[in-house]
């Protein structure tokens, strides 16, 4: 069959997006999906820093390449397998199509699952086929097992989790990424450090106003919302932030000030500066959380002692520490609870012909969460 995908050639390419267009429109052939996989109809994607890293070579992908990885659709197909699904079933996907048999799958950790992330980095579907091409038999690679940014895609069945069919799909979308990163990070990658009297998120995008809500979700006294955006920390004072706080070079002193340092902090930006001023805001005995993703080549500069003589943990958080069939049915449990409001993180609703306006957006920090309704 053929599908409307939004495909990256090269990256590195300048913005304004909207005017130089690194992302295409193109008509690709589908092949039909094989053993243990699904054909999806696309009914809404996000657009994610994850996607923009990409465009701008901050995450090395090989190319050409079908973006987008945080999506909610309807099972169109099921290929041939032991896996649950059947036509008319509405999933989420997730960005990381765990085996299930490997050593991190079996010890619960399927963030870092060895053949789904090896198939992301070679831009296959877990089985390490691909499945898009363009007219003349060239190769088009999946964006995180996902490829989203399409009217259809093709999927691991691992990369699918199933939801209840009155979720509107654009509020759906959103667990796919922001909601499993940001408020994994907080729920499952610092749970040692809660209940917590004091958390302190670093970068609010969509990410981190999802950590944001899920650790207002945990009461505690002081929750501090750290931002260059004037508008985000707007937000961030509806969604139950205590104190906001404009980044920069006294925001650390600001928040030990204010709370003797966190006992919590989360730092989503992938910058590593950032994610030291969020270690430097972090109190004896605090828990550290990164789930950002900066240049390969960056390092972080720390001082070693405090580890140590402070009892400090530093921790990575990838899908937020999540096991996606688990946690994506308790955080749309805590949605329907009012216990995570994440439809205010979502700020714009687009067509897949606004996607490359939409980065520029996104570039510019003016928007949490865009979503792209494919009709």
């Amino acid at each position: 069959m053929k599908t409307t995908a939004t495909v990256l050639r090269e990256m590195g390419t300048p913005g304004p997006f909207a005017e130089t267009e690194p992302l295409e429109q193109i008509q690709l052939d589908l092949e039909a999906p094989g053993q243990n996989e699904l054909l999806i109809r696309i009914r809404a994607a996000g657009l994610c820093h994850s996607d923009l890293s990409v465009i701008t070579g901050q995450r090395p992908r090989v190319m050409p390449m079908a973006l987008g990885h945080e999506a909610a659709g309807e099972v169109l197909e099921a290929g041939p397998g032991d896996h649950g699904f059947v036509a008319g079933d509405h999933v989420v996907l997730a960005f990381v199509p765990a085996c299930g048999a490997c050593r991190f799958c079996a010890a619960e950790r399927p963030a870092l699952c060895e053949p789904g992330g090896q198939a992301n980095v070679e831009g296959t579907l877990l089985g390490g086929h691909i499945r898009l091409f363009e007219e003349g038999g060239t190769e088009v690679h999946h964006h995180l097992g996902v490829s989203a940014l399409s009217d259809h895609a093709v999927v691991s069945a691992c990369s699918a989790v199933k939801i209840p069919d009155d979720l509107p799909f654009d509020i759906a979308a959103l667990f796919g990424c922001a909601v499993l990163t940001g408020a994994g990070a907080v729920l499952n990658t610092g749970a040692d450090a809660l209940p917590a009297n004091s958390i302190a998120v670093f970068g609010l995008g969509g990410v981190g106003l999802a950590a944001l809500i899920a650790a207002k979700s945990q009461d505690p006294e002081t929750l501090v919302a750290v931002d260059t955006v004037e508008s985000k920390l707007e937000l961030a004072r509806d969604l139950g932030a205590d104190l906001v706080i404009h980044a920069g070079p006294d925001a650390v002193e600001s928040i030990r000030e204010a709370t003797g340092g966190v006992d919590l902090a989360v730092e989503t930006v992938g910058n590593e500066n950032v994610l030291a001023e969020a270690y430097a805001a972090t109190g004896r005995g605090g828990t550290t959380v990164t789930a950002g993703l900066p240049h390969p080549s960056r390092k972080l500069e720390i001082p070693a002692i405090s580890l140590v003589a402070e009892e400090r943990s530093l921790k990575g958080s990838y899908l937020g520490s999540c096991v996606p069939r688990r946690d994506i049915p308790q955080f749309i449990h805590m949605y329907r609870e009012g216990q995570l409001p994440v439809e205010k993180l979502l700020s714009h609703r687009l067509s897949p012909a606004e996607i490359n306006e939409g980065f520029d957006r996104l570039a510019r920090g003016e928007a949490v969460r865009q979503v792209v309704i494919f009709d």
